[in-house]
C-alpha cells in the first residue's frame, strides 16, 4: 500500500496503491425473481492484458463466453461467490450482494491486497479498497468480473431450464418478464424463487 502519492491505474480512476494485487469485484442477479446472486472478483496480469474488457451487459452471449474463457486462462487469480435465494430471503438483496462479494473475495487463490467494487459502497471486507461508480464501464478488472459473474449466472439459469423448461429460465435468466410472470402465475413458484420479492410472495399467498 502507498500512503504518500495516489497513481492512477485508468484514466479517471485515481487509486491509492501501487502493486498489482487488485481484484476487481463485481455481481450480477440483484433483480431477478429467482436464483442466486453471483459475484466474482478478478485479479488481472499486468502482463497479460485482455483488450475490449467492458460491462458484461454491453457485451453479446457469445462475445461474453468468449471473455470468460480468456479471463481464466489469463488472469493472475479469479473466484466465483454467491448468496442463495434463502439468504436473499433472510438478509435482503442489499446484505446477500455484498455477502456474495465477500465470498468470492475470500476463495480467490492469490489473496487481494486492494479491492476495486463496483458501486457506491465497499461489501464490509477486511481488504482496503474503494468503490468505483460504473466501475464494471471504468476499470478492466471490475469489467472482468462483472463478465464472470454474469456467464456463471446465466448457466445456472440455463441448467434451472433444463429442469423447468416451462419457465422459460433460458431466454429471460430470472428477471421479471412478461413470460416470467405468466409462468409464476400458471406453475406457481419454485424453491428457488426469492420468496421477499413481490411477484412471488403475491403467488404465495394464493397457494
Amino acid at each position: 500500500m502507498s500512503s504518500k502519492s495516489p497513481i492512477s491505474a485508468w484514466p479517471d480512476i485515481v487509486i491509492e496503491y501501487d502493486g498489482h494485487l487488485i481484484a476487481g469485484v463485481d455481481e450480477v442477479g440483484r433483480g431477478p425473481l429467482i436464483g442466486s446472486v453471483v459475484a466474482a472478483a478478478v485479479i488481472l496480469d499486468p502482463d497479460c492484458p485482455i483488450d475490449g474488457l467492458t460491462d458484461s451487459k454491453c457485451l453479446s452471449a457469445a462475445r461474453r463466453e468468449a471473455f470468460d474463457r480468456q479471463i481464466r486462462e489469463c488472469a493472475l487469480a479469479f473466484a466465483i461467490g454467491e448468496a442463495t435465494p434463502q439468504e436473499i430471503d433472510s438478509l435482503n438483496i442489499y446484505h446477500a450482494t455484498h455477502l456474495a462479494m465477500r465470498r468470492a473475495i475470500d476463495a480467490l487463490p492469490t489473496p487481494a491486497e486492494y479491492l476495486l467494487v463496483d458501486g457506491n459502497r465497499l461489501p464490509g471486507h477486511a481488504c482496503p479498497g474503494q468503490a468505483v461508480v460504473k466501475g464494471d464501464l471504468r476499470h478492466p478488472a471490475i469489467s472482468a468480473a462483472s463478465i464472470l459473474a454474469k456467464v456463471a449466472r446465466d448457466a445456472q439459469m440455463v441448467a434451472l431450464d433444463a429442469r423447468y423448461p416451462q419457465y422459460g429460465f433460458a431466454r429471460h435468466k430470472g428477471y421479471s418478464t412478461p413470460e416470467h410472470l405468466e409462468a409464476l402465475v400458471r406453475w406457481g413458484p419454485l424453491e428457488e424463487h426469492r420468496r421477499s420479492f413481490a411477484p412471488v410472495r403475491e403467488q404465495l399467498v394464493l397457494i
